[in-house]
């Protein structure tokens, strides 16, 4: 995998976004896209910042005044899970598949055991891969 480079695996089809677009727009842009960050650029395409799902978590959590509104207005009902026996290659494809980084990990007599992420798998990936040349 050492001769695989970043050009190969990014993409290039990027939502980007001004830094006076309103939170609201963005969130919009996200969803309307599937994405889940946005760049944000000045007028020459230069990087100001990003502007991601977390950042949202924080606006919400910021808010005033608090919204009273129950996370089951917006909960994933239909949630794609695993098993704790799934390769974590078949774990991989089912998140690029379904386009998602969280996939809760369920037994059959326990409920919820775990939860494995696309940062779980990148950190794995880098454990077992010897870092290029020094």
């Amino acid at each position: 995998m050492e001769d695989i480079f970043v050009a190969r695996l990014m993409s290039s089809d990027l939502q980007a976004v001004g830094p006076d677009t309103l939170v609201e727009d963005a969130a919009t842009q996200m969803q309307d896209n599937s994405v889940g960050s946005l760049v944000v650029v000045d007028d020459d395409n230069q990087l100001l910042g990003i502007l991601t799902t977390t950042d949202f978590v924080d606006i919400v959590a910021k808010s005033k005044p608090k919204a009273q509104t129950t996370v089951e207005r917006y909960m994933t009902t239909d949630v794609v899970t695993t098993d704790a026996q799934t390769s974590i290659v078949d774990a991989a494809d089912l998140m690029i598949e379904h386009g998602i980084h969280h996939l809760p990990v369920i037994d059959d007599e326990e409920g919820v055991i775990g939860m494995i992420s696309t940062t779980d798998l990148a950190g794995y990936i880098s454990s077992v891969q010897t870092p290029s040349p020094a």
